[in-house]
């Protein structure tokens, strides 16, 4: 796991599935600095991971719905929150 990846994978409980997240809880945060708000952001879309990805930055592609992806800009503030 990455440095800008943050939490475990976990299944909700009885069902084998991953926990899904949803980024419109946390809409608040586009325009504030991405690393500072990550865990909070998480939090606030429910998710069980967090990664926040910078422009040409290279990611996995594999899509995990209970991640919350933050895209910055080159200064790291955020424009936009994306599960998966």
């Amino acid at each position: 796991m990455g440095a800008a990846e943050q939490g475990p994978a976990a299944s909700m409980p009885g069902t084998g599935a991953p926990a899904a997240c949803d980024a419109d809880r946390a809409t608040a945060y586009v325009g504030r600095p991405g690393d500072a708000i990550a865990e909070e952001a998480r939090a606030a879309a429910r998710a069980r991971a967090v990664r926040v990805i910078r422009p040409n930055q290279a990611v996995t592609m594999d899509f995990r719905p209970d991640r919350l992806n933050i895209e910055t800009d080159d200064g790291g503030i955020v424009l936009s929150l994306r599960c998966g």
